[in-house]
């Protein structure tokens, strides 16, 4: 892990400390994850948040090493120890103080911050820990999907807090946890975003050679046949990002004004120009 990449770690890390000690503290509000278990333990042992989620997270992590290995260890040892230790500075400097009063306002930023904090994490190809670590083991050893059993996890852990919760704080933690699940995964998405298009065009040669010469993007030519009258040609396949998608269309609609384009958003390409360097020949 480069230093780019355990500065992200970091970073958001202390983002979904701030959140914590901001919003969710100061106002009551329960959520899933370590940081809702810690708050269970809490209310019903006295033990002091940042305390337990230090100890759990070390608990989690060595789980974690003995069936994940030593490469999850990697990843996963900073933001194990980083997080209780920024959490708990940022408790004793901002003690019960948030910034809201307002426990809608609390959610909505603190779903923010948290979605933002965690993605950025995941992005860095790191993992927050904690009661991540569970899903990952399971799907190893019981090849049981990891979304599904994390969600089942964060809905055990709301329904813990029901014990000392009122119905509006139950209501307001799920809110929350719809909030941040939303913003980690467009978190994830950015930059990632790219348009397919399909070109079908009787000047496709003319049209294949300006995308590789005037976008500096690569072409596929598919083998097409027209149902009408079977007339045997070529459809150029190309993926671009969306602001270059307006450059294209003029482009195209300037070589043949008939050209038919389908046009499609995917979410992640992978590959050379995109997740590898471009090679110039």
């Amino acid at each position: 892990m480069n230093i780019k990449k355990i500065a992200t770690v970091l970073a958001g890390n202390t983002v979904y400390a701030l959140a914590v000690s901001l919003f969710i503290l100061p106002g009551g509000l329960i959520t899933g994850g370590t940081t809702g278990l810690a708050l269970v333990f809490q209310h019903q042992l006295g033990i002091p948040i940042a305390a337990f989620v230090a100890v759990f997270n070390i608990l989690m992590f060595a789980a974690g090493v003995l069936v994940l290995g030593k490469a999850f260890a990697f990843t996963t040892m900073i933001s194990t120890f980083y997080y209780p230790f920024i959490l708990g500075i940022f408790e004793r400097v901002f003690g019960n103080t948030g910034i809201t009063g307002d426990r809608m306002l609390a959610t909505v930023f603190a779903g923010l911050l948290i979605g933002a904090g965690i993605g950025m994490v995941i992005r860095a190809g790191a993992s927050t820990g904690g009661m991540d670590i569970p899903p990952l083991i399971l799907n190893k050893k019981r090849n049981l999907s990891v979304s599904i059993t994390m969600s089942v996890f964060d809905s055990i852990i709301l329904l813990s807090q029901m014990i000392f919760s009122d119905k509006e704080q139950i209501l307001y933690g799920i809110l929350l946890v719809l909030i941040y699940t939303v913003v980690l995964d467009k978190v994830l998405l950015i930059g990632r975003n790219q348009m397919q298009v399909k070109i079908i065009s009787e000047k496709f040669e003319e049209i294949n050679q300006c995308i590789q010469e005037k976008m500096d993007r690569g072409t596929t030519l598919l083998a097409s046949e027209g149902g009408h009258l079977r007339q045997a040609s070529f459809a150029v396949l190309t993926v671009i990002s969306g602001r270059q998608l307006s450059k294209l269309n003029e482009m195209v609609m300037g070589i043949d004004p008939q050209a038919f384009m389908i046009i499609n958003q995917v979410n992640e390409v992978r590959g050379r120009g995109f997740t590898l360097h471009k090679e110039y020949k």
